[in-house]
C-alpha cells in the first residue's frame, strides 16, 4: 500500500527531491508541453514549445538536462514553426527520441526556461495503469473504503441500495410502483452518486475488451483492493463489482433492464454516507437492455475461465444476455425520454438522461457479442452489422465500433458466415485508424487528438483515449508500428502535451486537476483529489453548458477550467476512465513484451 500511495506527491518538486541544483530555483516554463510522467527508452520523445502568434520564432537550440540542471545529456534544435489552426498559436518541436539513457530529466530552452521533470525508463506508465484502474475502486457504491486500501481517501459506505423504489415509469404487474428491490454495489457514474446502465455498458465493454486483448499482462496488475489476493486479476475483480450490480437491474419476470438507479435530483456536494434521499429504478429502455446484453455476453466469455472461482456466473451472464435481447426484440421502440416520463409520472427525475434517439448501434454491438458467445448465426444475420461504410469512434451513444473490435479480436472463432465478412470488419477498423494517423506530424502538437476543433466536445479526454484504442486495434491487425506511435502520442497528449499544459489525470504529473467536479474529492476534506481520475478536458462549449465563472477563452482546445463548478470541462466519469485504463495498460503490455534496448550513453548527442 505504501508504494501505491507514495505516487501521489506533488510532481513539480520531483527533480529537486533528488538533488539540489541550479534549475530548482527557476520557474517552470509553462510554454514547454510534454508528457509529465515520461517516456519509454525505445519510443519517441517529444516536447512542444508553444508561443503566441508573432512571437520569437528564430532558430533555437534546446537541451535535455538532468533534473537538477547539473548535466546536459542531449543537445538538439527546435523544429520549424507550425501554426495551430484552432488557436492561431505557434508550435515548435523539441525531438529527443535518440536519448535512451534512463533517469529523470528536464527539457531546457536557453533564454526561456525548463520543463516539468519527467522520467525515461521501462514501464514508465505502469503506475498510471494501476492508478487509473484503482480509480474505479474509489467509485464503488455500497461499501466502506478502509484506509489500508483507500489511504487518506478512506470513507464510510454510502448508498447501500438495499431498498430501491420502483419508479412509476418502471412499474409492472409483478413490481408495482413504490415496491422495492435490492440493487447494491456498482460504481458511481461520474461526479455524482447515481448508477446508469447505458454508461456502465461502454465502460464495462472497454475494460473486458482490455482483458480479452491482453489477458496475461492484466494478470500482473495489482491495485491493492480487498480482493487483490484472490485468484482473479484485479481488473476482473473490479469489473465484477459493477457486473453484479448490473445483474440486479434486470427484471427477472420479463428480461427488461431498468435504465438507471438514481435519486430524483442530484445530491449536494456531500460525502456518499451523507447523501440520503430516496433512490429509484427508472423505466426499462431498449438501449439499456441492449448495452446490458452486450456486456453480459462478453462477461460470459471472460468469466468462463474462472468457473471454479465463480461457479455458475458465466452461465448466468449468458442467460441474462439472451433474456435482455429477447425483451429488446419485443420492445424496440422503448427509448428513454426523461421529459415524457416527467410529464406523466411523479416524482420528476432530473439526473443524467443518457437518452438516445436511435438504438441501431446498440443492436449491432449486442448482436455481435451474443453471436461470438453463443456461436448462433441468427444474431449475426438478424441485424445489419454494416449499414454503411462509417466507423464512428466509440462513445456511450455510439457503440457500433465495439462490435467490430470484438469480431476482429475473435476472428479465429468466427463461423463461416462471420469469416466471410472479416475483410469488411478489418477495413472498418483500419479506415478509422488511418484517418486518425494521417498527417499527425503536421499538427501543432503532433498528436491525432486535436486535428479538428470537433474533438473538443464534452469529455474530450475520452475522445483522445478512444482514438488511442482505435489505433491500437489497427496495430493488432497489422503490426504496423506507426499506429502504435500515434496511440502513444495521444497518451502524451493526456499527460501534458496539449494546449492547456495539464496532465488530465489527477495525481499523475506536475500540473494536474486539483478541483475536479467529483463529490468525494470536494467533500472529503483532503486537499488532493482522489487519484487516477481522468478529467473531461477542454470543451469548446463548456462556458455555455455549465455557466461556471472563470473561463478566459473561447478557443476550442483551451476551454478548460480547474474548478469544481466546471462540470462541462472538469468532471470525471467511468466511461472516460475506462478507455484511459485500456490505452495505458495496452501500451505497457506492448512495451513489456519487447526486449529492453541496450543502454546508450548520449551525453552531448545532437538531434534535430
Amino acid at each position: 500500500m505504501g508504494n501505491f500511495f507514495s505516487l501521489f506527491r506533488p510532481g513539480l518538486l520531483l527533480g529537486c527531491w533528488l538533488a539540489a541544483g541550479p534549475l530548482c530555483a527557476q520557474p517552470v516554463a509553462e510554454t514547454i508541453r510534454l508528457n509529465q510522467l515520461g517516456f519509454y527508452p525505445n519510443a519517441a520523445k517529444v516536447a512542444i514549445l508553444v508561443s503566441e502568434t508573432g512571437g520569437d520564432t528564430s532558430t533555437r537550440s534546446f537541451q535535455v538536462m538532468t533534473a537538477d540542471g547539473r548535466q546536459v545529456v542531449f543537445n538538439g534544435l527546435l523544429s520549424h514553426t507550425r501554426t495551430n489552426p484552432i488557436s492561431g498559436k505557434l508550435a515548435r518541436t523539441a525531438d529527443f527520441s535518440a536519448l535512451r539513457t534512463t533517469g529523470t530529466f528536464r527539457v531546457n530552452v536557453p533564454g526561456l526556461g525548463h520543463s516539468y521533470p519527467f522520467a525515461i525508463r521501462e514501464a514508465v506508465h505502469r503506475n498510471l495503469a494501476i492508478g487509473a484502474l484503482k480509480s474505479f475502486y474509489f467509485q464503488r457504491a455500497s461499501t466502506d473504503l478502509p484506509e489500508p486500501f483507500a489511504g487518506r481517501w478512506h470513507r464510510p459506505a454510502g448508498h447501500p441500495d438495499q431498498h430501491v423504489l420502483i419508479h412509476p415509469s418502471a412499474a409492472s404487474a409483478t413490481r408495482p410502483a413504490g415496491t422495492t428491490i435490492s440493487s447494491p454495489r456498482g460504481w458511481y457514474d461520474a461526479g455524482d452518486y447515481n448508477k446508469y446502465i447505458v454508461n456502465s455498458g461502454i465502460s464495462m465493454g472497454t475494460l473486458l475488451s482490455l482483458y480479452e486483448d491482453y489477458p496475461d499482462f492484466c494478470k500482473l496488475l495489482t491495485t491493492n483492493i480487498p480482493e487483490s489476493n484472490n485468484a482473479l486479476p484485479d481488473l476482473l475483480d473490479e469489473s465484477l463489482w459493477n457486473l453484479r450490480w448490473m445483474l440486479t437491474m434486470q427484471d427477472p419476470t420479463d428480461g427488461g433492464v431498468y435504465h438507471k438507479l438514481t435519486n430524483p435530483r442530484f445530491d449536494g456536494m456531500v460525502m456518499p454516507s451523507n447523501a440520503r434521499p430516496d433512490r429509484y429504478v427508472v423505466q426499462k429502455s431498449v438501449t439499456a437492455a441492449l448495452d446490458f446484453a452486450a456486456v453480459m455476453a462478453q462477461a460470459s466469455r471472460v468469466f468462463k475461465d474462472y468457473a471454479n472461482e465463480l461457479p455458475g456466473l458465466a452461465d448466468s451472464c449468458r442467460t441474462a444476455a439472451v433474456n435482455a435481447w429477447q425483451w429488446a426484440r419485443q420492445n424496440p421502440n422503448a427509448l428513454y425520454d426523461q421529459d415524457a416520463i416527467n410529464n406523466q409520472f411523479d416524482p420528476d427525475v432530473s439526473t443524467g438522461t443518457y437518452g438516445d434517439r436511435n438504438a441501431a448501434d446498440e443492436w449491432i454491438w449486442a448482436a455481435a457479442e451474443l453471436y461470438l458467445t453463443t456461436r448462433d448465426e441468427t444474431y449475426y444475420t438478424v441485424v445489419n452489422l454494416f449499414p454503411d461504410d462509417k466507423t464512428p469512434l466509440p462513445s456511450w451513444p455510439q457503440v457500433r465500433t465495439l462490435a467490430y473490435y470484438s469480431l476482429a479480436r475473435l476472428s479465429n472463432q468466427l463461423t463461416p458466415r462471420g469469416r466471410k465478412d472479416l475483410p469488411t470488419i478489418k477495413n472498418h477498423i483500419l479506415t478509422l485508424a488511418n484517418t486518425l494517423r494521417q498527417d499527425v506530424n503536421s499538427q501543432a502538437f503532433q498528436t491525432p487528438m486535436g486535428k479538428t476543433a470537433s474533438d473538443y466536445s464534452w469529455g474530450s479526454s475520452a475522445v483522445a483515449a478512444n482514438q488511442g484504442i482505435a489505433l491500437l486495434q489497427a496495430y493488432r491487425l497489422t503490426n504496423d508500428k506507426s499506429y502504435l506511435a500515434a496511440a502513444l502520442a495521444n497518451l502524451d497528449y493526456l499527460l501534458g502535451r496539449n494546449a492547456v499544459g495539464y496532465s488530465f489525470v489527477t495525481g499523475f504529473g506536475s500540473k494536474t486537476p486539483m478541483h475536479p467536479h467529483h463529490r468525494p474529492s470536494i467533500a472529503d476534506g483532503v486537499e488532493a483529489p482522489v487519484p487516477g481520475l481522468l478529467s473531461g478536458g477542454p470543451n469548446a462549449n463548456a462556458a455555455r453548458q455549465d455557466k461556471c465563472a472563470g473561463y478566459t477563452t473561447t478557443v476550442a482546445d483551451e476551454v478548460f477550467l480547474d474548478a469544481d463548478c466546471s462540470y462541462a470541462s472538469n468532471e470525471i466519469a467511468i466511461n472516460w476512465n475506462a478507455p484511459l485504463v485500456y490505452l495505458v495498460t495496452a501500451l505497457e503490455a506492448l512495451q513489456h513484451a519487447r526486449p529492453a534496448p541496450a543502454k546508450q550513453a548520449s551525453k552531448g548527442r545532437t538531434g534535430r
